[in-house]
């Protein structure tokens, strides 16, 4: 019984010593990180958005069109400089590559950026056997399985930022996101505007740099 005694109070003195000794404590915040980029598109007073070299066509959908309507409204908005869009006829892949191409085109122009790259955007209708999956002390006997239809959309995107005054490239990146969707009326301009803003997040965090917002443990005493 004397032994059980002192045990309780040796167990008792741990756990008041454990609790002094416990003098810190953390917090979560958010806090904003810079993000480091090798090149800012605010660094330069134009960026001229050129027709991207098509790899195939969509019927009733001039996709060069929309990606340089879309391309100049956000790049406005997020670089603050200016932007404008030629119709330059880049023939094959080698031209991103070819630095006279680019000098010719706007001779010792400092402070100008080429937008341009190669695009593929496809779609296709797959057809699929859909089953509901059965659970435990259902009925025994499942649902027939029923074919669906789904269309597929796949945006390809080679993006290349060429320095006029030098003509060569400073940056080059490729993208390529895809989306199912279930509606079978969906048509392909608006799937191009979701995968374009997918595209969009990626390219802007890597060619404006700025803040991104991310969480920390704060610990004090």
């Amino acid at each position: 019984m004397k032994k059980r005694k002192e045990y309780s109070l040796l167990l008792i003195f741990l756990l008041s010593v454990m609790g002094a000794c416990r003098t810190t404590s953390d917090t979560r915040v958010r806090i904003a990180m810079p993000l480091f980029t090798k090149i800012k598109l605010s660094d330069y007073n134009k960026v001229i958005i050129t027709d991207f070299l098509q790899q195939n066509e969509i019927k009733d959908f001039n996709v060069n069109e929309e990606l340089t309507k879309y391309f100049s409204t956000e790049i406005k908005q997020e670089a603050k400089t200016t932007v404008a869009t030629e119709n330059i006829s880049i023939e094959n892949e080698e031209n991103f590559e070819n630095s006279d191409f680019w000098k010719t085109l706007t001779p010792a122009s400092a402070g100008t950026l080429y937008f341009s790259g190669t695009i593929e955007y496809t779609q296709e209708t797959r057809k699929a056997l859909i089953g509901k999956a059965k659970k435990q002390f259902e009925d025994p006997f499942p649902s027939p399985r029923k074919l669906a239809t789904r269309k597929f959309y796949t945006l390809d995107m080679n993006v290349y930022l060429i320095d006029a005054r030098t003509g060569e490239p400073i940056f080059q990146r490729n993208f390529k996101e895809s989306q199912s969707y279930t509606n079978p009326n969906q048509t392909g301009y608006f799937a191009f505007f979701d995968l374009m803003n997918r595209v969009k997040d990626k390219l802007f965090r890597q060619v404006l740099g700025g803040e991104r917002i991310q969480e920390r443990y704060l610990i004090t005493k």
